[in-house]
């Protein structure tokens, strides 16, 4: 067994370089993964699908107007009714409020217009009713 002695060297500013690339290396390795992983979204955009408050959309009915009222908080839909709604209108089409009804309790249940049904009694009178509905969400929603 021979105990060759071995010296090894180091030039302190070649050290200083190495530790400098080496940090740099890293910086650059952390730089490429926050740039190209996903990030989560900010939370309270996420959730909130509209603006808080109260939107209204017009249903033009011969020579009288209705408007659909549909309330919603930040992520839900609240209520969905008809506001100024004359005893001739009522009278004239007696389907609109028991179709309203109806629409309402299922978007308040669905929290969406995608799947509501109704029945072939009054499907043009729901029709119209979920597009004033759709129009007065398109109002409330976040951009």
């Amino acid at each position: 067994m021979s105990a060759k002695t071995k010296i090894v060297v180091l030039h302190m500013k070649e050290m200083i370089y190495t530790l400098i690339f080496a940090g740099l290396g890293i910086l650059l390795i952390l730089l490429l993964i926050f740039m190209f992983f996903p990030r989560q979204k900010d939370k309270t955009t996420e959730t909130m699908k509209y603006v808080a408050g109260v939107y209204t959309s017009t249903i033009q009915f011969h020579d009288s107007t209705i408007d659909v009222q549909v309330a919603v908080d930040e992520d839900r839909i609240n209520s969905v009714s008809l506001v100024n709604l004359d005893e001739t209108v009522t009278t004239m089409y007696p389907l609109m409020e028991p179709a309203v009804e109806s629409l309402a309790e299922q978007i308040v249940t669905k929290q969406s217009t995608e799947t509501i049904t109704y029945t072939e009694d009054n499907q043009y009178t729901s029709m119209v009713i979920l597009n004033a509905v759709n129009d007065a969400l398109a109002k409330a929603a976040v951009e």
